[in-house]
């Protein structure tokens, strides 16, 4: 089973900007099967109740696996996942529960990165497109690739965990990981060059 490797190309504190960049990379990539997913961590129940106004179709989950072991019956149901409308508002239920997660999975290209970088703020989040097809390029060695052809957008955070809060937001390429000769920085350095981007920092991996 191979891995991918992703690729740092884009970092800025404008988030208009990082989004831009991203979806020029992603515009790389043959796009006919492509699908976005949105993800946000929210501390506060000001901010729950916010994106569950503004997002009625995303869903609600803890990422806290020691809830998990106290209490696999999963009372409250967001170990699996609660839909918006059927999250409580109450907030003697939510604040032991924070950090909460919202997600929207396997949107449409262009139907919700703009509406969700206008409503991240200062949480961590993410955009991440998939499905996307890396062309062949011959004369530089580089293959068709779709399986690792992602794309994705970190805001107020620069690992693709999502677990190290940073001050900007950063733009990742995705590649196949292969036997360490270079290839994967080649092949992340001609998608960023494409968009007059380049390759700044060392690969993340999944």
């Amino acid at each position: 089973m191979s891995n991918s490797r992703a690729y740092p190309v884009f970092r800025t504190t404008d988030p208009e900007s990082a989004l831009r960049v991203a979806r020029q990379l992603a515009a790389v990539g043959d796009q006919q099967h492509a699908e976005v997913s949105v993800d946000i961590e929210l501390r506060t129940v000001r901010e729950v109740l916010r994106i569950r106004e503004a997002l009625p179709d995303s869903w609600f989950r803890k990422e806290d696996v020691e809830d998990w072991a106290r209490d696999p019956s999963d009372p409250t149901g967001l170990h699996v996942g609660v839909h918006a409308p059927d999250l409580s508002g109450d907030p003697s239920f939510l604040t032991p529960h924070l950090p909460l997660w919202a997600s929207m999975e396997s949107r449409p290209v262009g139907s919700i990165e703009e509406e969700f970088a206008a409503l991240v703020g200062a949480n961590i989040g993410e955009i991440h497109w998939t499905g996307l097809v890396w062309p062949d390029v011959p004369d530089r060695g580089l293959y068709r690739e779709a399986d690792h052809a992602r794309v994705s957008l970190l805001f107020n955070c620069r690992a693709m965990t999502l677990d190290q809060r940073a001050d900007d937001h950063t733009v990742l390429v995705y590649v196949r990981r292969g036997n360490r000769d270079g290839y994967e920085e080649r092949h992340a350095s001609w998608l960023a060059e494409q968009v007059g981007r380049s390759v700044i920092g060392p690969p993340q991996e999944t």
